[in-house]
């Protein structure tokens, strides 16, 4: 494994804590007052945010072996257009619900993991974290796209972190909106949604 590529591993691990303090809105206002513990919120969950965001980045570009997929002895991954044939599957919905995850709650809210009500329409209907499970999508699909040996290999360490950020985040939106969110919570899934309701 290349220095690149730890140091991206070991940034994505660290970003967790960072991103736990940014959540926590009651501890921080009461701490430092409404103003102050917003800003310092705000200040958080940018750090968080796009480190997260660069650190996976560096997980796929980093130096790394190659592979490739090989069904009957025949390698189907090995022209960079099959590579971006595969990605683009995972790639797409993972920056559709990326986006459609930020333009629904709000730049605002997105970068400082504040919301100021609870979203239940939209993506927001089918899964409750759109954009985490664009993340888990995004980096499935850029493991394929660069063909990173590594990358692939820690995609259960990126889910798990996800899955963390977004059992956090709850704690703090229940603390904030108390019934409504456990109302909401009951008819949306997490991660993996339900098309046939």
């Amino acid at each position: 494994m290349s220095f690149w590529f730890l140091l991206s591993m070991v940034g994505l691990i660290l970003v967790v804590p960072v991103h736990f303090l940014s959540v926590e809105h009651s501890k921080l206002d009461g701490k430092y007052g409404m103003e102050k513990g917003f800003k310092i919120g705000a200040v958080l969950g940018m750090v968080s945010g796009w480190g997260f965001f660069l650190f996976l980045i560096g997980l796929w570009v980093s130096p790394q072996e190659k592979f490739s997929i090989q069904i009957l002895g025949v390698s189907f991954l090995s022209l960079p257009l099959s590579h971006l044939l595969f990605a683009t599957v995972f790639l797409l919905p993972g920056a559709w619900l990326g986006i459609k995850g930020v333009t629904e709650m709000g730049l605002k809210a997105a970068e400082t993991h504040r919301a100021d009500r609870v979203i239940s329409t939209g993506v927001y209907s089918k899964v409750r974290h759109p954009q985490y499970l664009g993340a888990i999508f995004s980096h499935i699909g850029a493991s394929f796209l660069f063909s990173g040996y590594f990358s692939l290999l820690v995609t259960p360490l990126v889910c798990g972190i996800n899955y963390i950020l977004c059992w956090k985040e709850e704690q703090e939106l229940i603390r904030e909106f108390g019934e409504e969110y456990l109302k909401y919570r009951e008819n949306v899934p997490m991660l993996i949604p339900r098309f046939g309701k």
